[in-house]
């Protein structure tokens, strides 16, 4: 009883700063989205609307192509960095010249904010003095301008989200190769199973906790983007990178509509949700049941 009392007051302080700057701030945004409130009106006070706001979500075209983009960059980031990070991380259990150096490296994007991951984008793209643009129009002939061309932005967020947290993934699954048993391994090769044969029947399922975590950490972060892509392409050029969190920045801070703004935030917050359980009913949910 004792041991249990004395967890409870080492976690209290914890469970004080969840609550006050974790729970009342998701408590009040909730509240927020069932009025409609611009505090810098003639007249700053809220206005109860029921559930026009999400109603309006529904025929809001602006919204809906938020919600399409952030999915399609979503879809191709995540899945790349789980890809390339895996390969890092295989690379980085073999022993190879310079390898520390090229691992510190690797781990140097994570210190940088993303507010500066973007501005370094910025100038490294924009065309008058950048040295990617200059790079593929003397090597390839190819002009870029991200200021002009969708597909172009939509590409260089992509590849800037890439640089910028593939290094979290391979940490990540660097720690959950080093903790597999080396029986399973030796005894698949020992029955004449290939490198193949090996990674999906043993090493993927064996590694899916830690794939599955690494996958929510970066779902989570790639669906409330918007520094990088603020800094890089302000949503533009059109609403070629307007993801959602830019679409909610320039409902709030722009147009000042607070309820509306709380509104998506708080659907963004469901549809959140909705996936990450997807994901844990589809890939954690069977594995438990077999444990």
């Amino acid at each position: 009883m004792q041991s249990k009392r004395l967890g409870w007051i080492l976690l209290a302080p914890t469970l004080v700063i969840l609550f006050f700057f974790g729970v009342l701030p998701f408590i009040y945004v909730v509240y927020v989205s069932f009025h409609q409130w611009n505090p810098f009106a003639v007249n700053p006070e809220m206005v109860f609307n029921g559930a026009d706001n999400f109603r309006q979500i529904v025929f809001d075209p602006a919204f809906l192509n938020s919600i399409g983009v952030t999915v399609m960059f979503v879809f191709f980031a995540v899945l790349s960095e789980l890809i390339l990070g895996y390969v890092l991380a295989q690379a980085f259990m073999r022993d190879f010249p310079g390898k520390a150096i090229f691992r510190t490296i690797h781990t140097l994007p994570l210190i940088m904010a993303p507010i500066i991951v973007g501005s370094v984008w910025k100038l490294m793209t924009t065309p008058s003095i950048g040295i990617i643009p200059k790079f593929l129009d003397e090597w390839f002939g190819i002009t870029m301008n991200i200021g002009t061309s969708a597909p172009a932005a939509f590409a260089t967020v992509v590849i800037m989200d890439i640089w910028h947290w593939t290094p979290l993934v391979t940490l990540t699954l660097i720690a959950a190769l080093v903790s597999l048993p080396p029986d399973p391994f030796e005894q698949a090769q020992i029955d004449g199973a290939n490198k193949r044969q090996i990674f999906w029947h043993i090493t993927l399922p064996m590694i899916a906790p830690a794939v599955v975590a690494t996958v929510f950490i970066r779902l989570m972060d790639a669906l409330r983007t918007v520094d990088e892509v603020w800094m890089l392409t302000g949503g533009g050029p059109g609403s070629a990178t307007r993801f959602v969190g830019v679409h909610i920045f320039k409902e709030v801070f722009p147009k000042t509509n607070y309820g509306y703004g709380s509104t998506i935030s708080v659907i963004v917050l469901y549809l959140t949700i909705v996936v990450c359980w997807l994901l844990y009913v589809t890939m954690l949910a069977p594995r438990s049941k077999k444990d």
